[in-house]
């Protein structure tokens, strides 16, 4: 008989891990089965300790998704954030706006196919009222995923790329069309698409919405 790999069930826990923890259990949840697999109880087991214990931090699974979804809103600020420091230097501030803007694009869709229960539970629909997130949901940078986009579209108008006239709600169509193909490729008809193909669509649409803005 194989013996269980359930931790053992701690009744204590050092000030300030238990949350964290609970946390960080619930990430790998999402990670593996999306917002419909953060459970309360199974975040419990996982962490270690008896299900009451953890009450004193989210008063229901709703509370804990919020944080869930925020970590993961994190985890994809942080994915935008290394495709921009992966850029190379542009003299011209033109080109280096655009690149800045494809940069956010591209590690946005490489972040929906590397992690897609972490992306889908970004988004996932927002908790019920009541419920409270966790504010950490930035990347290093400070800024989250809609921010990043906004301060890419700055630099396009600042140098001249993108007329200032155009500028308002600009991060609603562009962020409509990248994450429309992340859908699409994850639970629609392009799921079957080889990762190469996917790339160079993705490749195309940032090129789209740049022209289009």
């Amino acid at each position: 008989m194989r013996a269980s790999s359930a931790p053992p069930a701690r009744r204590t826990y050092r000030h300030g891990d238990l949350r964290r923890a609970l946390i960080d259990a619930g990430v790998e949840l999402a990670r593996g089965g999306g917002p419909d697999a953060v459970v309360l109880r199974e975040a419990t087991r996982r962490a270690g300790v008896v299900p009451n214990a953890a009450y004193r931090h989210f008063s229901s699974r709703q509370e804990l998704l919020g944080a869930v979804r925020s970590a993961a809103l994190s985890a994809l600020a942080v994915a935008m954030e290394t495709e921009l420091a992966g850029l190379g230097s542009a003299e011209d501030p033109a080109d280096l706006a655009r690149a800045n803007l494809r940069a956010i694009g591209t590690g946005y869709l490489r972040f929906a196919l590397a992690e897609p229960g972490l992306f889908r539970t970004a988004f996932a629909v927002p908790r019920e009222p009541g419920g409270s997130a966790d504010p950490d949901k930035v990347g290093k940078s400070g800024l989250d995923p809609f921010e990043l986009l906004g301060a890419a579209l700055d630099r396009l108008v600042a140098a001249g790329v993108l007329p200032e006239a155009r500028r308002a709600g600009a991060e609603y169509l562009a962020w409509s069309a990248v994450h429309g193909l992340a859908m699409l490729v994850l639970d629609g008809p392009l799921r079957g698409l080889a990762p190469a193909e996917t790339a160079s669509i993705g490749e195309r649409l940032c090129d789209m919405v740049e022209k289009g803005l």
